[in-house]
């Protein structure tokens, strides 16, 4: 698990930040997070428990419930489990500077098949496509995230299902948090 972690340790000075440094395993099953954060520009970190690690995309546009959206998802660093559960404020000068809150939470099932056969979700993740179903509080149904090309942009498209909503806007109406009912600007 630590190399899984290098990047992320890399880029922080844990001590300053106060985000979560890992090593912690945990047995809690597929969990995934998307968070809020105000950083230099607003993005939701959608993450997916996958190898004792979170596996993470910057989604600048926040998740849409539209299937006709497609939003762009940047693929980053992988982040440790314990960072599920993490709000606060990250202090100018360190990387990710800005306000983050745990916008929703809750569990996913991998869906991701090929010619009628289960794929598992590393081997979905290796090969640039997965579809999951989460089951949170603002976020629930199929979810697809694609690899464009061979670089760290994704696609995130909301599959077209019973939880399909072409009306609501949770990313824009919904702005608390799912732990503490704050928000983004009561850490500010």
């Amino acid at each position: 698990m630590p190399r899984k972690l290098d990047e992320y340790r890399s880029k922080r000075d844990l001590s300053k930040s106060g985000e979560p440094s890992g090593g912690r395993k945990r047995d809690r099953g597929d969990r995934f997070v998307v968070q809020r954060h105000e950083a230099s520009r607003l993005h939701f970190d959608f993450r997916l428990e996958i190898d004792d690690v979170l596996v993470s995309w910057a989604v600048p546009k926040g998740p849409s419930l539209n299937p006709d959206d497609k939003r762009l998802a940047v693929r980053t660093e992988d982040h440790p489990l314990d960072y599920a559960e993490y709000e606060g404020r990250i202090p100018e000068g360190e990387y990710g500077a800005g306000t983050m809150i745990v916008w929703d939470a809750g569990t996913y099932e991998n869906l991701t098949e090929k010619r009628g056969k289960a794929v598992p979700i590393g081997d979905a993740l290796e090969h640039g496509h997965l579809v999951v179903r989460l089951d949170g509080e603002k976020l629930n149904g199929g979810f697809a995230l694609s690899r464009m090309g061979e670089d760290h942009d994704w696609l995130l498209v909301k599959v077209d299902d019973e939880a399909a909503d072409r009306r609501r806007k949770p990313a824009k109406t919904r702005l608390e948090s799912v732990l503490s009912g704050r928000t983004n600007k009561d850490l500010a």
